[in-house]
């Protein structure tokens, strides 16, 4: 470096210290009053907590038989898996206390009732990462009977009509949809 560089150097040297050493103070105690407030709202919080009533306790426990709705009170359903921001997945049994082919099995919660039984949404897997992957079934309350009529890979599923003995689902999982036609 030259004469000059080397006075140029030290000048802005000395201004770049000066600035920080003269700022350093303040930016030190905004950081210290800002660490203070935290502290002060902290116990204000604390102190307001000890105030209010306790209010009663609740003990979380299994979730009891629950009448499902839409079934006409032949089917009751307790709650088996719910998925984190998505569906439910429930057991089903019958109101009468008989022994069914839906004890074997995890439903979602969709339910619609035809004049030829009960429309369930029957799960292949509890998983959450296989889901959605359900089998749309027909379930016959007079002959306890369930009959696979579609598999659906979508949470988004309709009834969109029924003809004669045909019934059509529509499905969409977002990016795309379809509809699919089975007899029954």
């Amino acid at each position: 470096m030259n004469k000059a560089q080397l006075i140029f150097h030290h000048i802005f040297r000395f201004i770049w210290n000066a600035i920080f050493v003269i700022s350093y103070p303040i930016l030190a105690s905004f950081g210290l009053l800002f660490i203070g407030l935290t502290y002060l709202f902290s116990l204000i919080s604390k102190f307001l907590m000890r105030m209010k009533p306790e209010g009663r306790k609740v003990v979380l426990k299994d979730v009891e038989w629950e009448p499902l709705p839409l079934t006409n009170d032949i089917l009751e359903a307790k709650l088996h898996k719910q998925i984190m921001f998505g569906p439910s997945g429930y057991l089903l049994r019958r109101t009468d206390g008989v022994p069914s082919v839906l004890n074997d099995f995890v439903f979602g919660n969709k339910v619609r009732i035809l004049d030829e039984g009960l429309i369930l949404e029957k799960w292949n897997s509890t998983d959450s990462k296989n889901l959605p992957d359900f089998d749309i079934c027909l379930y016959d309350p007079d002959r306890d009977s369930l009959k696979s009529l579609t598999n659906i890979k979508c949470f988004d599923w309709h009834v969109s009509e029924k003809i004669d003995n045909e019934l059509s689902f529509k499905w969409f999982d977002g990016t795309q949809g379809g509809e699919v036609k089975v007899a029954l």
